[in-house]
């Protein structure tokens, strides 16, 4: 008999070629059926416009326009059904199975990594498939696609692709599930270019200059492992490295910031009567730093280097907005989401181009669970971007046992509803929420969330309460954890108190703890809020 999904998700190993996967209906639901292959890459994605292309051949180009039928877009463009993706893997699949590193048209300093990654014995965290596949992605198009006949459509699509979206930069994306160790793969990148590029200084092809730019501080911090003096760094804690290669790893300049660093700051602060008198009846006065002083700043460790690579973490987050999106059906907080997106992602991709006309970067990799574009960016929101080459799923990380398995409770102890409220909870308390960061939180009171907010909360509490219990009476090491997403970092102290249990003076008795939902003794997943402005 075959196991259901939900008993059973996981079908390969996490360090093997996935060869099975969970077919999914039109809904993305499991049928209970096991395919015996991988599963395709799909998505739609906009068209990149070819540089050059006769009148007859734009005609007849079969394209899909989201107008007709699809829903996603009320916009004017073309989009694609189909991906390179699937066609690249196969290539890999062709290359990876060559049987002698000769055969492989790479450096010897490339194979030797290859082979390291493939077959050396870890003593503990050894690379996933998925995380070799992202990386093979990026030397293949490098190394072996310019010299491949058939690997030239590959590198044209990308040359399409950033002509019509960047046009000033050369990006290339690897789609990666949420937990699937991007930061080991940008590792394992900056090693890669890092060795090549101090054995072989003649080569345009590798550098030892690197910026990594995280959409925030927090993410930031968590990438200190990619310099190769830190304690932790992987190229030694995790082997990615072999011992007689890991001195070239000192050569490497690293620089890691998160994209606000790209705002020019101003270099002389004036007061506003001040500006005024100094400026009188002339011009505005520019008191900002230069985009070289910028530079400056922010990136001091390669300043005078050339074929700067770009590592973009969480990449969906940057893109250069296209004019024309259609806002005519956007709510008002839709417009401000829409707003704030293209003013994030704008400050960000200016960067890059800024330091592309100072220092020069080489090529922008893009990693990201989600390159899609966002709402307000002038593609149809949802939308894969058509830069990226590899990718590998939610589902394949589920079927692989690389990540947690989401399961959402179906009990509700609000009657008298078709659907549970805490389904579309937002709709019905999002008035009621406190609308500013952790700094408010303090004075708030988490006894006084909305009722609606507090019966889902023990409702879903309760379901995750049975199953923690289950598991620890089947001997299970890892409970599971209970997760819930807020709005701001201020709402997620509030619910993180509620929960767990919290500190607060009380008029009638004095100072003391309130126990909340008192459960934060057992439960030890319980130890940290995080709302969605992280940074």
């Amino acid at each position: 008999m075959t196991p259901s999904f939900f008993d059973q998700p996981i079908l390969n190993s996490p360090y093997a070629y996935p060869a099975q996967h969970w077919e999914l209906d039109e809904s993305g639901q499991p049928t209970q059926r096991i395919i015996e292959r991988r599963r395709p890459a799909e998505f739609i994605t906009p068209i990149p416009r070819p540089k050059k292309r006769r009148k007859r051949e734009a005609v007849n180009q079969l394209v899909l326009d989201l107008d007709e039928g699809k829903g996603l877009s009320t916009i004017a463009q073309q989009y694609d059904a189909t991906s390179m993706i699937n066609e690249l893997r196969r290539r890999l699949d062709l290359w990876r199975n060559l049987p002698t590193p000769s055969d492989w048209n790479v450096t010897p300093e490339t194979a030797r990594l290859l082979q390291h990654w493939r077959t050396h014995p870890f003593s503990s965290v050894r690379p996933f498939f998925c995380q070799l596949e992202a990386v093979e992605t990026v030397i293949w198009l490098t190394e072996v696609a310019p010299t491949d006949k058939d690997g030239k459509q590959f590198l044209e699509h990308l040359e399409n692709a950033n002509n019509d979206a960047n046009p000033e930069l050369m990006r290339l994306a690897l789609k990666l599930a949420t937990g699937a160790g991007k930061t080991t793969v940008m590792a394992m990148l900056i090693a890669w270019q890092t060795i090549n590029a101090v054995r072989r200084p003649n080569s345009k092809r590798f550098t030892r200059g690197f910026l990594v730019v995280a959409p925030g501080l927090t993410i930031k911090d968590r990438l200190r492992v990619l310099q190769p003096n830190d304690p932790d760094s992987y190229y030694q804690s995790r082997e990615l490295v072999p011992a007689d290669m890991i001195d070239d790893m000192n050569r490497a300049k690293i620089v890691i910031t998160n994209y606000h660093a790209f705002k020019l700051r101003e270099r002389l602060e004036l007061a506003k009567g001040t500006r005024a008198f100094l400026q009188g009846r002339g011009e505005a006065l520019n008191t900002l730093e230069t985009e070289g002083q910028m530079l400056q700043r922010v990136m001091p460790a390669l300043m005078g280097m050339k074929n700067i690579l770009a590592l973009n973490d969480e990449a969906h987050h940057c893109y250069r907005e296209k004019p024309g999106a259609d806002e005519d059906d956007w709510t008002g907080d839709e417009r401000r989401e829409a707003e704030k997106n293209n003013e994030a992602a704008r400050l960000w991709i200016s960067g890059l181009e800024m330091v592309k006309r100072k220092l020069g970067v080489a090529r922008v990799i893009d990693l990201s669970a989600t390159p899609f574009f966002l709402r307000g960016s002038g593609y149809a929101e949802g939308t894969l971007f058509p830069w990226t080459m590899s990718d590998f799923s939610l589902m394949d990380a589920i079927e692989c046992g690389i990540v947690k398995l989401p399961r959402v409770p179906v009990a509700d102890n609000i009657p008298g509803a078709d659907m549970p409220m805490y389904r579309n909870l937002w709709g019905h308390i999002r008035t009621k929420m406190p609308k500013k960061g952790r700094g408010t939180a303090g004075g708030l009171d988490p006894l006084s969330l909305s009722p609606q907010l507090q019966t889902a909360l023990e409702a879903l509490y309760g379901h995750y309460e049975k199953t923690f219990n289950l598991w620890e009476e089947a001997g299970l090491r890892v409970p599971p954890c209970f997760i819930v997403v807020c709005n701001n970092t201020s709402t997620s102290k509030l619910v993180y108190d509620f929960i767990s249990g919290f500190y607060r003076v009380r008029r009638d008795v004095g100072a003391g703890v309130d126990a909340g939902s008192d459960r934060r003794d057992n439960n030890p997943q319980l130890g940290d809020y995080r709302g969605s402005d992280r940074s």
